[in-house]
């Protein structure tokens, strides 16, 4: 139900707040407890429409009533397909004699708003289950930030800005034993850019790597700063090995 509705209120788009489950024809008029009379609503709006018909209670949101009758008839066989796999993982795990339990998305949210916590992924894990219904996380305590940049992409070329190649794809993805994405450090004994470089490398064929730098505390004590360094050549002028 949250996924099919957004997790957020279907009648006025409030998102963070506890959400009820309401019938979209009132069971007092012959309305039934199928998935597709059932959808969620927070409290206020919730109480405010009461036993009164969908039709009557939006009259004045013609378009919010058309969005809502279409996403009735919308499928959940994607929200089966995983919860069938999530169930099937959990009892294979459990035929190894591990003490497995499974929670729902709503209890982890419950526990959170419970608790007064912001949403957040490492706080939500933090929540999840039994366990998650009474824990304490100070506010001056902050996560490692880490961003997933990948390792080049899909696109076999570069375009210019009408579509149109302007590159040639690259025969091969790893060069010299690198490949985008790899987290490097670079040692250049010679030329205009002797120094020591740590960063996110991207290939060419050519065997000139481009640097993107970052700046932790620690290298920012040993004087990098953060930004693009091209054409860093990987033969006897530079030394580059991974650092990740």
């Amino acid at each position: 139900m949250l996924e099919k509705w957004g997790r957020q209120c279907t009648y006025c788009g409030a998102k963070n707040v506890p959400l009820e489950i309401e019938h979209i024809k009132p069971k007092s008029k012959g309305g039934s407890n199928r998935v597709s009379n059932l959808t969620i609503a927070c409290r206020k709006c919730n109480e405010k429409k009461g036993n009164r018909s969908i039709e009557d209670f939006l009259k004045r949101k013609p378009f919010v009533l058309k969005r809502i009758k279409a996403q009735t008839k919308k499928s959940l066989k994607d929200t089966a397909a995983v919860n069938a796999t999530r169930y099937a993982i959990g009892n294979a795990l459990k035929t190894f004699d591990l003490h497995v339990t499974c929670w729902s998305g709503g209890r982890t949210k419950f526990n959170r708003t419970q608790q007064k916590y912001p949403k957040d992924h490492w706080i939500d894990a933090a929540c999840v289950g039994e366990t998650g219904a009474n824990v304490f996380i100070p506010k001056t305590l902050k996560p490692l930030t880490i961003t997933a940049v990948g390792h080049g992409s899909r696109q076999m070329c570069r375009v210019d800005q009408y579509g149109f190649p302007r590159t040639t794809a690259k025969k091969q993805k790893v060069v010299k034993g690198f490949q985008t994405g790899d987290i490097v450090k670079a040692v250049v004994t010679k030329g205009k850019k002797i120094g020591t470089y740590i960063g996110r490398v991207a290939v060419r064929t050519s065997g000139f790597f481009n640097i993107e730098r970052f700046v932790t505390s620690f290298l920012r004590k040993m004087g990098q700063r953060r930004g693009l360094v091209g054409n860093i050549a990987n033969d006897y002028k530079a030394l580059m090995v991974t650092v990740i």
